[in-house]
């Protein structure tokens, strides 16, 4: 059914207003010149039956796809119930609370997306949301050099271990801001930022330090050291982070003597499937004193005249509140629905959940490479990681395009996002998460045995 909330006796009133028009005359600026589309090449329809052993048929046309790809896009189980849930009407057609007060149910549940957030990352202050982990890490950029006020310093560190697609996309959004982002290369024995050369900049310089957790390359970057010395240099630390891995490690909150600044990332880990690249959602949290210069929502609860428990938007400095140049964002759209996903996926794991789901997806991780060791492929870096690692395949690229007509996606080959180093060519992105069994790693290297040379 249509989610029109007329019946026909209200709409012939409104055209009866319109004194006796029609439908079609609600249209008539549109040229009659103008064809309308013939849907020639759609075939009539179907039942739901004919319709569900029409997409069986397809579906078995091709090999169940076994994906061990990551770089910021994670197969995790999902319980049923998360998307039971968010398809009912309430969340699935209900829009971003323009009349805040009337809408309880979406603001009880983004506050309690917040506190999660906020208990994750152990900071003090989590926004409604925002578009994507890309974007929500360039709204921290331009927070960070915001909330520098004693400084016209507009030059950002921005280490090359941070995904080169979330790089891209801050760069495109922040520099017609005249804001300069100064890549900071990685060792290429640990893959990790090179501490060595980040010592040699002038450190002064710079308002704000990035730090992915894990980097892209599944590696834990020394978040103490790095805090610390940005702290140390007047700089603010805006933290990247994959939310599943915080199920396990340290939070932001504690990074350091002091902490990160600020912590933005991506929440598709958190109950939102693959689904060919969208929709996703990020989140942002900061510490206190930084809260105005947050972009997007925040969500508040308070009481009303009776006593009883409400909840309000506390604060909104959107261009649609306040003067477009005073609004600390034009791009800041909570995804409310899911949000929704995220906060029920989170609230049926529960903290032991989420520890034992990213346990298990770096214990997978663990016994993949094990085997992989046996057959002679090692990992390239030297560090810690979470549930993704680096390994060298000869001929990666022509490995994967064959092994994925056989439906195993073997990870990201490295070669054409880091074209400036030639050491990572031939090298593979690998990652694991709870969803693969021990049959699952072995069927992994027995295709790659067979086709390595």
């Amino acid at each position: 059914m249509p989610f029109i909330p007329h019946t026909p006796e209200d709409i012939k009133q409104m055209f009866d207003v319109l004194r006796g028009a029609e439908f079609s005359d609600l249209f008539d600026e549109i040229p009659t010149s103008i064809p309308r589309a013939e849907l020639n090449n759609i075939p009539e329809g179907m039942n739901e039956l004919t319709t569900a052993q029409h997409m069986d048929e397809i579906a078995n046309l091709h090999p169940k796809i076994k994906n061990y790809i990551g770089a910021g896009a994670y197969e995790h189980h999902i319980p049923a119930a998360v998307w039971d849930l968010v398809g009912r009407g309430e969340f699935m057609t209900a829009y971003t609370p323009y009349q805040a007060e009337a809408s309880q149910g979406s603001l009880q549940l983004i506050y309690e997306f917040q506190s999660m957030i906020t208990a994750l990352t152990k900071m003090d202050v989590s926004n409604a949301s925002l578009y994507d982990g890309a974007t929500a890490l360039a709204e921290a950029v331009l927070m960070a050099i915001r909330s520098q006020k004693k400084s016209n310093n507009k030059r950002i560190l921005m280490p090359q271990t941070v995904h080169p697609h979330y790089r891209e996309t801050v760069k495109a959004i922040v520099h017609q801001q005249g804001i300069e982002l100064i890549e900071c290369p990685f060792d290429l024995t640990t893959g990790l930022v090179d501490q060595v050369k980040l010592e040699k900049l002038d450190a002064d310089s710079f308002s704000a330090l990035v730090i992915p957790f894990p980097n892209f390359f599944g590696n834990l970057e020394s978040v103490d050291a790095l805090t610390d010395w940005a702290h140390a240099h007047d700089a603010l630390v805006i933290a990247v982070v994959n939310p599943m891995a915080l199920g396990l490690l340290k939070a932001p909150g504690d990074w350091g003597v002091k902490g990160a600044d600020i912590v933005c990332g991506e929440l598709q880990p958190f109950g939102m499937p693959l689904a060919s690249g969208g929709p996703y959602a990020g989140m942002m949290c900061c510490r206190q004193e930084l809260v105005r210069q947050m972009p997007g929502r925040i969500v508040g609860q308070t009481v009303d005249q009776e006593g009883k428990r409400g909840f309000v938007l506390t604060l909104q400095a959107r261009e649609q509140h306040i003067r477009r140049s005073k609004a600390t964002s034009n791009i800041c759209t909570n995804q409310g629905l899911l949000v929704t996903a995220a906060t029920i996926y989170v609230s049926l794991l529960g903290p032991q959940g989420l520890r034992a789901t990213a346990l298990k997806s770096h214990q997978n991780t663990q016994a993949l490479l094990a085997l992989l060791k046996e057959i002679n492929i090692t990992s390239v870096f030297s560090a810690p990681y979470f549930h993704e690692n680096v390994v060298r395949i000869p001929h990666a690229q022509e490995v994967a395009r064959q092994l994925a007509e056989k439906g195993i996606l073997i990870g990201l080959c490295l070669e054409n996002y880091y074209p400036d180093y030639p050491a990572l060519k031939d090298c593979v992105l690998v990652c694991v998460t709870e969803t693969k069994t021990d049959n699952d790693l072995r069927a992994y290297c027995n295709a790659l045995q067979g086709k390595k040379s």
